[in-house]
């Protein structure tokens, strides 16, 4: 399992997050919503410190993480993270 950030996701990340170098980007799953892979479910996502990575990437040395206790949301596939052209907000897609 894994995580992809497109470009434009990254830019997103920077802009509207304001997300600086060295900063901990978490996705996790939350109550509520719906998502492809889990219904009651969405993906959240907050700037915050890990506790226990399950997952990382490191893009412009900003770390993007999945907690241990939140792997069970992803079912083994990977995180797609983009953006919608006409919204302008960030888009999941989820990938084995």
């Amino acid at each position: 399992m894994k995580i992809i950030i497109s470009d434009d996701a990254m830019s997103w990340f920077k802009e509207e997050m304001e997300t600086k170098k060295g900063e901990h980007i978490r996705f996790y799953a939350r109550y509520g919503g719906s998502s492809s892979l889990h219904a009651g479910f969405s993906l959240g996502v907050t700037k915050e410190e890990p506790m226990e990575i399950s997952v990382e990437l490191m893009e412009d040395d900003i770390h993007f993480y999945i907690e241990e206790h939140d792997e069970w949301y992803f079912d083994g596939h990977d995180l797609h993270v983009d953006i919608d052209p006409k919204s302008k907000e960030l888009t999941y897609s989820y990938k084995k």
